[in-house]
């Protein structure tokens, strides 16, 4: 079973980019919170988890990630999806950048003020862009005084045993 893991997310990603490579519609049929959701794509019914490429939102127990939640899937939930998978992460999820109904649902929540863009993995420069302009505008988490990065959040629940 341990080597059939590992194998998982080559044959995901193998399979995602066979499907995306001929232009099939992916469905999103659900959202996790504000940088994850699940598709279908083609004729195939398996879920395929997605992380959207190059931002981080908050957690769902930070303050924000319920908004950042809402904001995804009012932009993508029920919608056709392109995805532009550039990678699988450890979790074995497809890793990507999204549009739906053609907007770019990363830069949308970064723009809206609900996710930063995620500096360790970013490859769109842009985001950072849209991510200053939400912090002049105060738009979203950047209304609060000092907000704090999931990444940090993230680091500290482990440090004290939360998760």
């Amino acid at each position: 079973m341990k080597n059939a893991t590992r194998k998982l997310p080559v044959l995901l990603f193998l399979l995602f980019s066979a499907t995306l490579a001929h232009a099939a519609s992916c469905l999103v049929v659900s959202v996790s919170d504000g940088d994850t959701l699940s598709v279908v794509c083609g004729n195939r019914q398996r879920r395929v988890k997605v992380r959207l490429a190059g931002i981080d939102a908050p957690e769902l127990r930070q303050r924000y990630g319920h908004a950042a939640k809402k904001s995804l899937a009012a932009l993508c939930h029920r919608k056709t999806a392109e995805i532009l998978v550039q990678d699988i992460d450890a979790y074995g999820r497809a890793v990507g950048q999204v549009f739906c109904a053609g907007i770019d649902a990363g830069a949308a929540q970064v723009k809206s003020g609900l996710a930063w863009s995620y500096r360790r993995y970013l490859k769109t420069p842009y985001l950072l862009d849209l991510e200053n302009e939400a912090r002049r505008q105060r738009r979203g988490l950047w209304a609060a005084a000092n907000p704090l990065p999931p990444w940090t959040w993230r680091r500290l629940k482990a440090r004290r045993g939360y998760r």
